[in-house]
């Protein structure tokens, strides 16, 4: 019998041929989807990032690019093509008109996506479209972004980034006076300040922009996401990558099954209550799951303690044997569930897969070291009231009570150390049996991690999970 996850996959292939066999109308349809089938390219990205002059839409498409192994499309690099006719075209009429005309950048995009690469690896164009013309006459031809990202910023903010702009006349790499200065003197002495970036210039982009995309958006309805660039580039980047990893709302039901994976002080706990809280998930926590076990005085619950008692580490089977106990649960097949605490490494993942136990979201909290050494070896204890404090996010409000503070062993430096050095080893394997994961940026404001982990929760199921 088919697992939702396998039903899910045919769905979702089902909806992708017929909306093929819609654009193309083929006069074959069975030849047609042969050879769609054949190409194995539904999960590939196509995605559209847009965004006014110095919204940073250029260095978040590299990104992606980067970070997806796939084909990054812009007006500059599809006309400089010196195998294309089309390009050299192209070319001629920016050089006679210092534009290019739409029905000749069209062409262009339409047999760039042609090629190999671009079928097997997919690609993200940068700022194309322009209009909604444009964006109409693509979708004719069967090009369909799944993913359209706009990026938005305040004008005042975009002139000031644009005024900053400086160029390196030998390599034509664009550096800013702020955020990206080059820290080879030769190379400062050499830039220079490019074209069409003044003030009233800049204006006027910005003008011409807002008359278009108001236009433009309503021909991508279902896959728009848009998203404030006025903050760190990173976090624009994670923003837009997990919604890139993440597909589209079907009306196919579901029953979230969450993991969240993380090292220690990555913030699981807490994202797994906010989730529980917000969805009415069962929050299953295997550490905390280990205590109620033993605390129940069943025979797992005792099998535990006999390892516990003797400081032994609980064998895979019986943590196991646990889990699939509690997930079997009524309240975790009606309401689904969010687990972290396990699994610890790719063996645990495939067992608990082998059970039958798949999770149908998988999140990586990325933190760096230093930020989980702050997180949690500032923590402390008052032994005498049982009160937490932080020492730097909350510290005890008199000297007296500070002096009697005490540190968990477990908060300890060396354990930190350890048990993140210990997490980060298996993480790889990790990340390559969940490849379909999010990976999220866990080293920023709680509540803006969930919105994260939250947009994944509520786009439908990865493609990928059988």
């Amino acid at each position: 019998m088919p697992q939702y996850g396998e039903e899910k996959h045919v769905f979702e292939l089902m909806q992708t041929m017929l909306e093929q066999l819609l654009i193309y109308q083929p006069e074959d349809p069975i030849s047609f989807l042969i050879k769609h089938l054949q190409r194995d390219n539904d999960n590939v990205p196509k995605i559209v990032i847009l965004g006014p002059p110095a919204s940073g839409k250029t260095t978040i498409a590299m990104w992606l690019c980067k970070h997806l192994n796939s084909n990054l499309l812009t007006r500059d690099n599809l006309t400089e093509r010196k195998s294309s006719s089309v390009a050299t075209e192209a070319r001629k009429h920016y050089q006679k008109f210092k534009r290019v005309p739409s029905t000749l950048l069209i062409r262009l995009i339409q047999q760039r996506l042609t090629e190999e690469d671009c079928v097997k690896r997919g690609w993200i164009l940068d700022g194309i479209p322009e209009t909604r013309e444009q964006a109409l006459v693509i979708q004719t031809l069967g090009i369909a972004p799944r993913h359209v990202i706009v990026l938005n910023a305040p004008d005042t903010v975009l002139i000031e980034r644009n005024l900053g702009k400086r160029i390196d006349p030998q390599t034509r790499e664009i550096y800013h006076t702020t955020f990206d200065w080059p820290p080879e003197p030769e190379v400062q002495d050499r830039l220079i300040e490019p074209e069409g970036i003044s003030e009233q210039e800049t204006a006027q982009k910005l003008l011409v922009y807002h008359r278009n995309i108001i236009k433009l958006l309503p021909s991508y309805p279902r896959v728009l996401k848009t998203i404030n660039a006025d903050q760190p580039c990173v976090d624009v980047f994670y923003q837009a990558l997990t919604f890139v990893q993440s597909g589209h709302r079907s009306n196919a039901p579901f029953t979230p099954r969450v993991l969240l994976l993380g090292p220690m002080g990555s913030g699981k706990s807490l994202q797994a209550g906010l989730l529980a809280q917000k969805y009415g998930l069962v929050n299953v926590c295997c550490g905390q799951l280990l205590k109620e076990t033993v605390a129940d005085k069943s025979k797992v619950g005792e099998l535990i303690w006999s390892f516990l008692e003797k400081k032994v580490t609980v064998p895979d089977s019986v943590i196991l044997k646990m889990l699939t106990e509690r997930l079997d649960q009524q309240d975790c097949v009606q309401r689904g569930w969010v687990l972290h605490g396990f699994p610890r490494d790719v063996d645990q993942a495939q067992r608990l897969d082998g059970l039958g136990y798949v999770p149908n979201r998988v999140f990586f909290l990325n933190v760096p070291l230093d930020s989980i050494m702050e997180r949690l070896t500032l923590r402390r204890i008052d032994p005498v009231t049982g009160e937490r404090y932080h020492l730097m996010y909350k510290p005890p409000p008199t000297m007296e009570i500070q002096a009697r503070l005490s540190q968990h062993p477990r908060d300890a430096e060396e354990r930190v150390k350890l048990k993140v050095d210990l997490y980060y080893r298996n993480s790889t394997e990790l990340e390559h049996f969940y490849r379909w994961a999010i990976a999220i940026n866990g080293d920023q404001d709680p509540y803006t991690v969930f919105e994260y982990i939250e947009s994944g929760i509520i786009n439908p199921l990865p493609r990928k999970v059988l």
